[in-house]
């Protein structure tokens, strides 16, 4: 009957009050059970050795008193609450955002919608590991918000608005660039060689396209031949974003140096301030077409009726119009968007990436390296289009620009009105590069400020 009652009462209270209930209960049991001292004649050897024996007791106990305090005060700490409105989630190898919004309850129209919103950046087309989605929830457990963390410069916000579409804001932080100095001997293999002097493969890739017509790396390098490289890496704060880029290339073999230096309009000089580059041409069209739409940041969409950028310009091209590249570069990326449609980004050289959006049909494969003048797809009409058309980015520093206005590279030397800071650049970037160094060493604090400060100039 009494267990019954305790039973009931325990059924009452909240859990925390059980457990205390539970520890007088324990408390109470090792008191009734506890050995009462006996009164006994010892001599002084005796109580000498009883009382170190009590003394190891005394600590031993105090060890096991202390381990049961610790393991009472973590059963009686509550757990923590989930918050049923946030969701986070760390992107893994293969996922896919449809994925994503699957696993948390989230239907395809969500999805829609938000692909939508980012048919103007295409960044939830390519989820890669590092990235992380934070999902904020209404009251009714549907989606209000989600963020996208690219890397510590660089989130994305898709916020719900009153109609149930999302727009997004873009939350940039350029950081700071550090500059490392590396250094190494190419013996065989230039790959293998620049890999164990701490490049990259997209490192090795940009080095080989900058040399490509004054260099054939198999046949033409001397065993010993001297290899320095300035690379610039890109921090917000002590995280790193990334995102790197190559300052500068000397490469000393037998009496020739090969040089090539990156100048503030993202174009690549040698030491003399030619250009490195072949002309970039300015539409990548075999003839001018008429622009339908062109680049505008505040473009109010055909379909929609809602602002959103329009970061590349339209051409009016028939169904099966050949695109062609306007510069050597690497296709690295080939997808089909229910938006954007079919739709291909190559790289180039320096910091200059271009894409073509609602194409017909692909004429080259991811990875593959292509030269200016090339076909590379056919224009079409996919995605959410109002008609056939060609629509043509191009990207400088990871930031679209007016392909029609913008400064491209057109093989010309170093303008006059810059030279005499290219040339003083090129004189201090050198300087550090022929310092004495171990194969990867990276330059001390002063020359960190001094090589950050010089992309900038």
């Amino acid at each position: 009957m009494i267990l019954n009652y305790y039973q009931q009462l325990r059924q009452q209270l909240p859990p925390i009050h059980q457990r205390m209930i539970v520890l007088c209960f324990s408390l109470l049991a090792i008191l009734l059970v506890w050995p009462q001292p006996r009164s006994t004649n010892l001599n002084l050897s005796s109580l000498l050795f009883a009382e170190g024996v009590m003394l190891s007791h005394r600590q031993n106990y105090l060890l096991i008193e202390d381990g049961w305090l610790t393991r009472w005060q973590q059963w009686l700490q509550p757990e923590p609450v989930e918050n049923p409105y946030l969701k986070t989630y760390a992107i893994t190898s293969g996922d896919s955002l449809s994925r994503i919004f699957q696993q948390f309850g989230f239907g395809y129209s969500v999805v829609q919608r938000i692909m939508a919103a980012d048919e103007s950046l295409l960044a939830l087309d390519v989820l890669q590991p590092g990235n992380r989605l934070t999902l904020q929830l209404d009251e009714q457990l549907q989606l209000h918000s989600m963020e996208l963390y690219i890397h510590a410069g660089k989130r994305i916000v898709y916020l719900r608005d009153e109609s149930g579409d999302f727009s997004y804001q873009e939350l940039l932080d350029d950081g700071h660039w550090q500059s490392t100095i590396l250094q190494g001997e190419i013996n065989g293999s230039f790959y293998l060689s620049a890999k164990q002097a701490g490049l990259t493969d997209f490192d090795i890739a940009s080095i080989n396209q900058l040399f490509r017509e004054r260099l054939n790396f198999q046949r033409d390098i001397q065993a010993g031949a001297a290899l320095q490289v300035m690379r610039s890496n890109n921090f917000v704060g002590e995280t790193s974003t990334g995102l790197s880029r190559i300052e500068g290339v000397r490469i000393l073999n037998r009496r020739q140096t090969f040089s090539a230096f990156l100048h503030s309009d993202g174009q690549f000089y040698d030491e003399k301030g030619d250009s490195l580059e072949r002309a970039f041409s300015r539409y990548p069209l075999q003839r001018r077409f008429e622009v339908s739409s062109a680049f505008n940041p505040r473009r109010l969409h055909p379909i929609t009726q809602r602002v959103s950028p329009h970061n590349g310009t339209d051409f009016r091209t028939p169904t099966g119009t050949p695109v062609l590249a306007p510069a050597d570069g690497v296709v690295t990326r080939i997808e089909n968007h229910p938006f954007a449609g079919k739709y291909i980004e190559i790289q180039h050289f320096g910091s200059i990436k271009t894409r073509y959006l609602h194409l017909d049909r692909f004429l080259v494969k991811r990875g593959q390296r292509i030269t200016r003048g090339q076909r590379i797809a056919l224009s079409g009409n996919t995605g959410r289009s109002t008609g056939p058309h060609l629509h043509y980015e191009l990207h400088i520093n990871n930031r679209p620009v007016n392909p029609i206005t913008a400064n491209i590279p057109l093989a010309r030397p170093v303008p006059d009105d810059s030279k005499t800071a290219f040339a003083d650049k090129v004189k201090l970037m050198t300087e550090h590069m022929q310092q004495p160094s171990t194969v990867s060493a990276v330059t001390n604090p002063a020359q960190l400020k001094v090589a950050g400060a010089l992309s900038r100039n």
